[in-house]
């Protein structure tokens, strides 16, 4: 197993460590704020689509929205080094405007702040990438809005099994086997996931683990609005589009009836333009596990992409240099 793939083979025990994980005390809160960037930043997006019952709103940029002073959420910052810029700056101006604040970090400037200002913290295992530590930060935060009374059932032991199962011992399971061949259709390819509701969730997380662990460029669209107007987009170009775009579609057996009735003829005007490669079924019964159950073929597919491009996962070269040029540590 190279790096990623060990770091991978850990996601169910990273479930598991959050469901046993003790909650910190918090105060009940009508709604929540959760500020975070790229593999922090999407442990918001799950717990929203989780959070039915309950405004969970996320925020990936600077500061905070106009409307959470007067609204008043439960700010939630998640930051796996606990130095992102963006997610900083939210936090203090939360503190400013005197909102209820709890931190999801392994270290760095969030937990420091964490610790002075007497803010709850879940501090999470170190030395993965972010992208990788996806368990430890989603279950962090169930946890964080379990505890605020804004979810009910976290649904962590639920996302173990059904990733467990999928990825199997030395990551041999069956859904390695499903990954493998939707890598081979992507091949050289340039991939558009198509999701709907807890489904956009995963398709999101498909995109931004084929941009970092295989360097390829990686887009997103959800059922019905692409139907509002992305499928004009596809009608024109034909073989061009069709030679360099892959189509693979996330569906949930929960997904409401009309919307389950559109994929069929939707992907059908997608593929007049693009190859349609495969489709992938949600397992499990709670949100959070069929959202990790489709996450983890997305992140076994982004390394089997990666491995026949020969292609290390691991290192983001492109963030990095990035960083330096903005004087970010």
């Amino acid at each position: 197993m190279n790096t990623m793939e060990a770091m991978l083979a850990s996601l169910p025990d990273q479930y598991r460590w959050a469901a046993d994980l003790t909650s910190p005390s918090l105060r009940a809160a009508t709604g929540a704020l959760v500020c975070g960037m790229g593999g922090s930043g999407i442990a918001g997006d799950v717990a929203g689509a989780v959070a039915a019952g309950a405004p969970v709103f996320v925020r990936k940029g600077y500061g905070i929205p106009g409307w959470a002073e007067r609204l008043r959420p439960l700010v939630v910052a998640v930051s796996y080094s606990g130095n992102t810029e963006e997610t900083l700056s939210g936090v203090e101006a939360a503190d400013r405007a005197g909102l209820a604040i709890a931190a999801v970090s392994s270290g760095g400037a969030l937990s420091r702040l964490a610790r002075d200002h007497g803010w709850p913290l879940v501090e999470v295992p170190g030395g993965l990438q972010p992208r990788a530590a996806f368990g430890y930060l989603t279950g962090a935060v169930m946890r964080i809005l379990e505890s605020a009374g804004l979810v009910e059932e976290t649904g962590l032991a639920e996302a173990a099994t059904v990733t467990d199962e999928l990825l199997g011992a030395d990551l041999d399971g069956p859904g390695r086997h499903l990954a493998d061949d939707l890598a081979e259709g992507l091949a050289g390819r340039i991939a558009l996931i198509v999701g709907s509701g807890p489904a956009a969730i995963a398709a999101y997380r498909w995109k931004t683990q084929i941009n970092e662990n295989a360097k390829s460029p990686a887009f997103t669209t959800t059922i019905p609005e692409t139907d509002h107007n992305e499928i004009v987009g596809w009608s024109t170009l034909g073989s061009a589009i069709r030679r360099t775009v892959g189509v693979v579609a996330l569906r949930d057996t929960h997904e409401p009836p009309r919307v389950g009735a559109r994929f069929e003829p939707t992907l059908g005007r997608l593929s007049e333009g693009a190859s349609l490669v495969g489709e992938v079924w949600a397992q499990g019964e709670h949100p959070l596990a069929r959202i990790a159950s489709l996450c983890v073929i997305g992140d076994m597919v982004s390394l089997r992409l990666a491995r026949n491009a020969a292609v290390d996962p691991v290192p983001v070269e492109a963030i990095e240099v990035l960083k330096r040029e903005l004087g970010e540590t």
